[in-house]
């Protein structure tokens, strides 16, 4: 079993910058990918950006490519999203996610096994 908790939401202005931690505890997650999921009101939850543990490979939706970056820190069992350049379309809450995987670098929800609860991200035009 995988626990996940995001933190590093908030309110933020057009243009500028956040950055979303996600702390893992229950398994080490050496063989587990990673992934950063949003969903705004009335649409779909989709994917933002995924890492695996053990090849540090990466994968970005294209509304991510260029301004946000997904990062892992091994001592900390963390996960890190930094946005920068911010838009108010990025408004949604952000989900933190994981699956059993070396190397996986997935963009479907439906592979992901562990959700964390999310935390709200606002950007003001």
């Amino acid at each position: 079993q995988v626990q996940l908790v995001e933190s590093g939401g908030g309110l933020v202005q057009a243009g500028g910058s956040l950055r979303l931690s996600c702390a893992a505890s229950g398994r080490t997650l050496v063989t587990y990918t990673m992934g950063w999921f949003r969903q705004a009101p009335g649409k779909e939850r989709e994917f933002v950006a995924a890492i695996n543990w053990w090849r540090r490979s990466t994968n970005y939706a294209d509304s991510a490519k260029g301004r946000f970056t997904i990062s892992k820190d091994n001592s900390r069992n963390t996960v890190y999203l930094q946005m920068n350049s911010l838009k108010p379309e990025d408004t949604a809450v952000y989900y933190c996610a994981a699956y059993f995987s070396p190397s996986g670098d997935s963009s479907r929800t439906q592979d992901y096994d562990y959700w964390g609860q999310g935390t709200q991200v606002t950007v003001s035009s």
